[in-house]
């Protein structure tokens, strides 16, 4: 597994003194892009190549969240590549190694001047050497979206929610879904399907649905037949 070290700052943290949700997805992102860069195969080598790598699902578990000034290893591992897709886990743990987070996330290799799938080759893979899945339950990376729901307020995408890509940054769209959750909300779980890229100017109509097992999901409409993203909190 390839492994950072780093210490929680003060600016990562919630209201608690713990690291907040973007601090743990904002880890898990870097990490992924320090593992690509390192082992050759970076944004700027992908740039040449016409490719990218953009983030399908999150499966995010939540044990204990680390607290402030606490030092913590982030890893991450491929696990498998298969047609357009690729599989990466993800854990961040204490330096005793009690594992704090452990995530699930799939990946598709897109022609980026043409914005579609494409298979994955000797060439995009053969750098990453493949781990064993680490041991924790796996959800389907498509989630079942309710045809109900409340509708809440549009929001407009801006320059502040995009990445590099020029489109909405993967844990905006997670903090986006979070501003619905009650105050009292215990996170253990996160998913989140990326079904379409939202860009600069573009309006998301958040319709949230509370599920009867007290699961909490977000759909970050386009329009009533498309969804940005889907977001499940548990």
């Amino acid at each position: 597994m390839y492994t950072f070290t780093s210490r929680v700052r003060f600016s990562e943290t919630d209201e608690n003194g713990k690291l907040s949700l973007a601090g743990i997805m904002n880890y898990l992102q870097d990490c992924s892009v320090f593992h690509s860069e390192d082992v050759g195969n970076g944004t700027d080598v992908l740039k040449k190549r016409d490719r990218v790598w953009l983030l399908n699902s999150w499966q995010i578990i939540i044990k204990e969240r680390p607290r402030c000034c606490e030092y913590i290893e982030i890893g991450t591992q491929a696990y498998q590549f298969k047609g357009t897709l690729g599989k990466r886990n993800f854990c961040i743990q204490r330096q005793d190694g009690t594992q704090c987070v452990v995530a699930n996330s799939n990946w598709v290799l897109v022609q980026k001047s043409q914005m579609r799938p494409v298979r994955i080759t000797e060439e995009d893979s053969s750098l990453y050497e493949l781990g064993t899945p680490l041991d924790m339950p796996y959800a389907d990376r498509k989630i079942a979206a309710p045809k109900e729901g409340i509708v809440m307020e549009p929001i407009t995408v801006r320059t502040e929610h995009l990445d590099s890509n020029h489109h909405v940054n993967n844990t905006q769209y997670v903090l986006m879904a979070s501003r619905y959750l009650p105050s009292d909300f215990s996170l253990h779980q996160v998913r989140a399907e990326y079904r379409y890229q939202a860009l600069l100017g573009d309006t998301m109509i958040p319709v949230v649905t509370k599920e009867e097992d007290g699961q909490i999901i977000v759909q970050l409409k386009k329009d009533e037949q498309t969804a940005y993203a889907v977001v499940a909190f548990q």
